[in-house]
């Protein structure tokens, strides 16, 4: 063998030699890509199944928040009243299909159901939050059959508290039954790893342990399984029947919102089906560019080639990134765009609550409008009467009156006017003691009406704060009108408004009412205390004042009187020319 022979063949092992270390990198990095984007399938495959998961429970929980104010309950000493609330227990469920519907007591006793399943909830950690005030629930087997359930306990609030709660119970069964043999794989365990929900009915049951470790009994053990890492993820390999993959992507997420652990397991042959695509054509180039350059020495040639593909993955790059700068810039337009929504909804829903306060008013307002204008023909048709008699001071007399009158209707209107447009002007300098006089005014009408007293003594000078007129005036006129529902049933009605020119600048709106139950969910939206169906509004009115003073740079509170009631507080900044200019 030539010295020459010898160095060919040198130079092909070791070409062989680089292109199987090559080929192997880049099977390596292949895999990992490809797993990579598995990976990203796989957990939006995992977040729109617990979505789905979640989403169905949802409307059962929602189910038992409402049930549970039910007035049925109210009345279950009457001779008919158990029989009553069973059938209404029953009507839900067949709509809603729950497996079964509870009303229990305080203490756990099953009043009335709905549904052939047996439940002893007392003193159970669901039922014990749902006794203190909260939404309990809870997951597991019942019965000797071991049915999957997963259970809402909501509160039935009486009014001296919690009077018992509504158990919602939904079989797991008919919760997956849609989405059963999906891809990939999902399946849900609980806190003893026990799988709970899955879309593979054959694994259900199980509790996944790694080479073959035996689970606390009763619970059925899976079929043995390795896990591996590989480039940070974690590759399962089980055999567990036709329809799952032999070698899996296990991907887990924590479900807190149901006290779950989602799971799932993509099958990763489609990544090494990639891999080795990608690894047999970098291998076959490699191999063809080498027999190439041994027979021919085509170096250029080889270098064009190997330019071409750079230029290649150059242009593809460069049109990825013109992609995701595109998408960049949809997103902050899309952002733009819900930021000016949402500050046209906040404009419509403060307008909304003027309005529905106008509407409260308008019997009164109507009556303060009339007076003055009955008042003033009667004048009209005296003075017309004076003056063909010759009276003229009589007459003059009754066209003052006249004009006090029209004056007076006239401020009525403004202030409406004022209260009802939509103000759109900068905050700026307001006058405090006009902004609750004005709201005074427009509260009197429905105060007189309600034989409700008010304290209210202007200062003798003007108090400035930094605000809008307009939108300060709806604040007051809610506060003023929430004390006066508050004390809708009792016999004495006194409201007092006070202004403490600090620091800080506050003002105080307070009542002899029943006070604040729930100080800190007084300011969410859609809570209130009046009656469901009443007409006295849907709990917006205090979100509203809520949301515009803190617009103002100022802040809102309510707390419990001393001496009994609610007082409601608000601070203002004070004016400061200096600030202005």
């Amino acid at each position: 063998m030539t010295k020459m022979l010898r160095t060919r063949l040198l130079v092909v092992v070791l070409f062989l030699g680089a292109v199987g270390a090559c080929a192997a990198g880049i099977w390596r990095y292949a895999h990992v890509e490809a797993l990579a984007q598995i990976e990203k399938q796989g957990r939006a495959d995992l977040a729109l199944a617990s979505d789905r998961f979640t989403g169905e429970l949802r409307r059962f929980r929602e189910l038992a928040v409402l049930m549970a104010e039910h007035p049925v309950f109210d009345d279950l000493t009457a001779e008919d009243g158990v029989a009553r609330a069973d059938w209404v227990l029953q009507d839900a469920a067949d709509k809603s299909g729950a497996l079964a519907l509870f009303y229990t007591d305080t203490a756990g006793t099953v009043l009335a159901r709905a549904g052939n399943v047996t439940l002893r909830p007392a003193g159970s950690r669901y039922f014990r939050r749902a006794m203190r005030g909260a939404l309990g629930t809870f997951y597991g087997r019942l019965g000797p059959d071991g049915v999957r359930v997963y259970a809402f306990a909501a509160p039935a609030f009486g009014p001296d508290g919690v009077k018992g709660s509504v158990i919602a119970l939904v079989d797991m069964a008919e919760v997956e039954w849609d989405w059963i043999g999906g891809q990939p794989p999902v399946f849900f365990t609980d806190a003893d790893g026990r799988i709970f929900l899955s879309n593979r009915s054959e694994i259900l049951g199980w509790q996944p342990r790694e080479n073959g470790e035996a689970p606390a009994p009763p619970i059925e053990p899976a079929p043995d399984f390795s896990a591996v890492w590989r480039s940070g993820y974690e590759i399962w390999r089980l055999d567990w029947g036709d329809y799952l993959p032999r070698a899996a992507l296990h991907l887990a997420k924590a479900e807190p919102v149901i006290g779950m652990t989602g799971h799932a397991l993509v099958d990763t042959a489609p990544a090494r089906r990639i891999a080795w695509l990608q690894t047999s054509v970098f291998t076959v180039i490699c191999l063809s560019f080498g027999v190439v350059l041994l027979l021919l020495g085509e170096r250029r040639r080889t270098l064009a080639r190997a330019n071409a593909q750079l230029e290649t993955r150059v242009s593809e790059r460069t049109a990825e990134l013109s992609e995701a700068n595109i998408a960049l810039r949809r997103e902050v337009q899309e952002r733009q765009e819900a930021e000016a929504a949402l500050k046209r909804a906040q404009d419509e829903l403060v307008q909304a609550g003027k309005l529905s306060a106008l509407g409260q008013m308008s019997a009164g307002i109507s009556h303060e409008l009339n007076q003055p204008l009955m008042a003033i023909q009667q004048f009209a048709d005296n003075g017309g009467s004076f003056l063909a008699k010759g009276r003229t001071d009589a007459a003059g007399e009754n066209l003052n009156r006249i004009s006090q009158l029209a004056a007076r209707a006239a401020r009525i209107i403004k202030n409406l006017r004022a209260f009802a447009r939509n103000e759109s002007e900068p905050m700026g300098k307001v006058d405090l003691v006009q902004v609750i006089e004005t709201a005074v005014e427009l509260t009197d009408a429905r105060l007189r009406k309600d034989e409700v007293t008010l304290d209210w003594q202007a200062p003798a000078q003007p108090v400035y704060a930094l605000g809008g007129e307009v939108r300060l005036v709806q604040v007051f006129v809610n506060l003023i009108n929430n004390a006066a529902d508050a004390m809708s049933g009792q016999v004495e009605r006194r409201i007092s408004i006070a202004i403490d020119a600090g620091p800080p600048l506050a003002v105080t709106v307070r009542d002899i009412g029943p006070g604040i139950s729930a100080p800190d969910k007084m300011f969410e939206p859609f809570y209130t205390t009046k009656a469901v169906g009443s007409d006295d509004g849907m709990g917006l009115g205090l979100s509203i004042s809520y949301g515009l003073v803190q617009s103002f740079g100022g802040n809102i509170r309510g707390t419990n009187a001393p001496g009994g009631g609610a007082m409601m507080t608000v601070e203002l900044e004070r004016w400061q020319e200096e600030a202005a200019a």
